[in-house]
């Protein structure tokens, strides 16, 4: 209490300046706040507490948190939603120019935040752990699952996926393929998608009617993909011109222009997703390659060779582990050294000889159904192939597949972002039969929940909005479909 009564005795108006800085720095405060914090724990910690109870309260106040709040949050999660928030308050763009007004303030590792690395073997033992303590028939009782009902509906899963019909047909890019088309993160109207045209489209879905905020030109050549920085301010899109280029979503003019280190097509690109400094490449002459985006270069010891043409990459949520796949069938998985950026290759995996693998999905989950951290690959065979990630290297094992058509085209599918907290979990497919497919996971007979038409084309990409109220999708002939789900 007298150091408490100190404290107000230092706010009051007669202490001048100290009171006047106070008032004008929220952050003197936290830090003035935080040192008090930190002080009287280390008060209570001198009180002793026997290590064997301590212990033991850690332990059980471990599983209450795992079984009330799940064991891990998901991308999409409030907690990951909350973090997206965080992150927005310093933007990629912003780094970058830190970076150019100060070369030394970054080096390689640009700006990190802490990670977790807990073991994927761990992980699905302790969902499991959580999901033997329910009740049977009940989902884990986290938070968020409460708000993905909200949105879903207490239906099942064709009724969730269920669509009224087509919201609105953007076709300004008819005539060339879109490979590539995605919502912006945690956004539900903004969307992007890229054109073997050699431009990409920044498009706005609200207020009606839904426009072409800016087309993105400059790439000589088709483009192959893009990404979204966390926070949405850039985008980088590779090109079979081998570039990559950087651009500002608000006013849609390239930042920088960065030569493919090969000289090579390129393929494919991703984010760090801890680290948006860093976006991994891969391209034409068989070449995986981290690159600096502040500095336009690649990170040293932050390449590796593939059997094939490198076609798909996709990073784990807590950006550990990377896989990509090559035109020959194969998918490699990579340690990625959160510090240097440097890649280390661990596992290899033949999915089938001969055939491209054109998509590669992962996803962490955390619900009844589907407990483990999985992989979701188009390999040119006609089917939708589920894996599962069996250790820390990435390793890989076949859980199920889905038919589909697709023998020779790009086709994309993704998980659907308010799966895990179902009874059920969905994923999406594109195919070249020109439908859009739905199958349920964990569904043993008749895995199919829905089928959408429109497309003269082979759809070739699928998106979701962060709330799954509306999902995109591109076909090989340029239109871009975006449908609208039921309300329930």
């Amino acid at each position: 209490m007298g150091s408490r009564r100190q404290t107000n005795q230092r706010r009051k108006p007669g202490n001048g300046r100290g009171v006047a800085a106070s008032i004008s720095s929220g952050r003197e405060f936290r830090t003035q706040y935080i040192r008090r914090r930190s002080q009287l724990l280390r008060e209570n910690a001198k009180a002793g507490h026997p290590p064997a109870l301590r212990r033991q309260y850690l332990r059980l106040r471990g599983q209450l948190l795992g079984q009330r709040y799940g064991p891990l949050s998901e991308p999409g999660s409030a907690r990951a939603y909350s973090n997206s928030i965080v992150r927005s308050s310093r933007t990629t763009l912003d780094r970058m120019e830190d970076f150019e007004d100060d070369p030394r303030a970054l080096g390689a590792r640009g700006h990190r935040r802490s990670v977790s690395r807990g073991s994927y073997q761990l992980q699905a033992q302790m969902n499991r752990a959580v999901y033997e303590d329910r009740p049977p028939g009940s989902v884990v009782p986290t938070s968020v699952a409460e708000a993905s009902r909200a949105m879903a509906g207490d239906t099942s899963l064709s009724e969730n996926y269920a669509f009224a019909g087509m919201y609105h047909v953007f076709d300004q890019h008819v005539d060339e393929a879109v490979p590539r088309v995605r919502f912006a993160n945690d956004d539900r109207h903004r969307l992007a998608c890229c054109s073997l045209d050699g431009s990409i489209s920044l498009c706005q879905l609200v207020p009606a009617p839904p426009t072409v905020l800016h087309v993105l030109r400059g790439h000589t050549r088709g483009v192959s993909d893009f990404a979204w920085s966390l926070s949405n301010d850039i985008l980088v899109s590779t090109s079979l011109d081998a570039t990559m280029r950087i651009w500002a979503s608000e006013d849609g003019r390239c930042i920088r222009e960065i030569p493919d280190p090969d000289g090579a097509e390129l393929l494919c690109c991703t984010f760090q997703p801890v680290n948006n400094n860093l976006t991994v490449v891969g391209n034409a002459k068989h070449n995986v390659h981290v690159m600096n985006i502040s500095t336009g270069k690649k990170v040293k010891g932050g390449s590796s060779k593939l059997t094939g043409r490198v076609l798909a990459l996709s990073f784990d949520a807590p950006g550990r582990l990377l896989w990509a796949g090559d035109d020959r069938g194969s998918v490699f998985s990579f340690l990625f050294d959160m510090a240097t950026g440097k890649l280390t290759k661990a596992k290899r995996l033949v999915v089938h000889e001969g055939s491209p693998v054109t998509s590669i999905s992962a996803r962490s989950w955390v619900s009844r159904e589907a407990r483990d951290p999985s992989l979701l690959i188009n390999a040119c065979l006609n089917k939708l192939l589920l894996y599962r990630v069996v250790d820390n290297e990435g390793a890989l094992q076949l859980k199920r597949s889905f038919p589909i058509e697709q023998s020779s085209h790009p086709v994309r599918s993704i998980f659907c972002p308010l799966m895990s907290f179902r009874q059920g979990a969905c994923v999406v497919t594109g195919s070249e039969d020109m439908c859009v497919h739905f199958f349920d996971v964990e569904r043993a007979a008749k895995a199919a929940v829905n089928k959408l038409q429109g497309h003269s084309a082979p759809v070739l990409d699928v998106s979701f909005n962060c709330d799954e109220s509306l999902l995109a999708s591109s076909d090989a002939s340029g239109m871009v479909i975006v449908w609208r789900r039921e309300q329930k």
